[in-house]
């Protein structure tokens, strides 16, 4: 294992612009952590989830940001800085040499730490990306709910980067509700939400309402509400959400993460287009 597997990675992308290589680079380091995590009993404990999630296991066509994990079962005590030290002598062995700055607090069920390297982009051959790029790191952040909502369902996928491993992750039902939730309860417009609802509702994926009605009620505006959740009810207060959601702001904030191919299709972002794929909700 050395940095010319990260070097031989990085040409399967054939990236075209320094934020192609940025995207990419964020990309297999996110693996490489996946597959270290892998190698310890972390997905015993723990579920992958979110939309990184999304793309690296299901396809999704946008590039993410951070990893998102959620406990199997709830355990405040829950300590996830030796995990974060397995990554960091995994990555060690890729030419990284990674900085972790914990930023968990202990009233947070939400552990919270950034993982940051500023070496490997400057020894790989990079076409776009400056090599000297001293003050550009490379960087992810990762989170953990230590008390999950209730019911969520998990399945086993796997990675053969950079290695063999066995990754737990919310299966697709319980991977939509949990970016529903987000979707009716974030205080701010969110581009990438509502690209993962095209994705979801494009392919008629159902939704775990269990999990769904668990999260509402344990955080958001309906929180500790006595809610039933079903389609009626799940379609009133996402139509109210599109209806209330400036469309050029929401496209302007995904594009970046989006190949230029698909930028002409985000220009169709509106409240009509999300009313019709709202009525795919079922």
């Amino acid at each position: 294992m050395s940095i010319q597997t990260i070097q031989d990675r990085l040409s399967t992308y054939h990236c075209q612009s320094a934020l192609d290589e940025e995207h990419a680079l964020r990309e297999i380091t996110q693996e490489v952590m996946l597959a270290g995590l892998a190698r310890s009993d972390f997905f015993t404990q723990a579920g992958f989830q979110g939309g990184t999630c999304l793309r690296i296991f299901y396809g999704l066509n946008r590039f993410s940001e951070d990893l998102d994990f959620a406990l199997r079962a709830p355990n405040r005590t829950f300590d996830l800085m030796p995990y974060l030290n397995h990554v960091q002598s995994e990555l060690t062995a890729f030419g990284y040499h990674l900085e972790i700055q914990d930023r968990s607090h202990t009233d947070s069920a939400v552990k919270k730490a950034f993982l940051k390297d500023d070496s490997v982009g400057k020894v790989l051959d990079l076409n776009h990306l400056k090599a000297d790029r001293s003050t550009k790191k490379i960087r992810v952040k990762l989170e953990i709910d230590t008390n999950p909502p209730k019911g969520g369902l998990f399945e086993s996928k796997y990675l053969d980067f950079p290695f063999v491993s066995s990754v737990t992750v919310h299966d697709p039902s319980s991977l939509f509700a949990g970016k529903l939730h987000a979707l009716l309860c974030r205080e701010y417009t969110k581009g990438r939400d509502w690209y993962d609802f095209i994705w979801y509702t494009s392919r008629h994926t159902s939704i775990n309402y269990v999990l769904l009605q668990s999260a509402l009620k344990q955080q958001g505006p309906w929180q500790d509400q006595n809610l039933e959740i079903d389609l009626v009810w799940l379609t009133q207060a996402v139509q109210h959400k599109i209806n209330t959601t400036d469309w050029e702001q929401a496209a302007s904030e995904v594009q970046r993460f989006v190949k230029p191919n698909e930028w002409p299709s985000l220009k169709l972002w509106s409240q009509a287009l999300f009313l019709a794929q709202a009525d795919k909700l079922k």
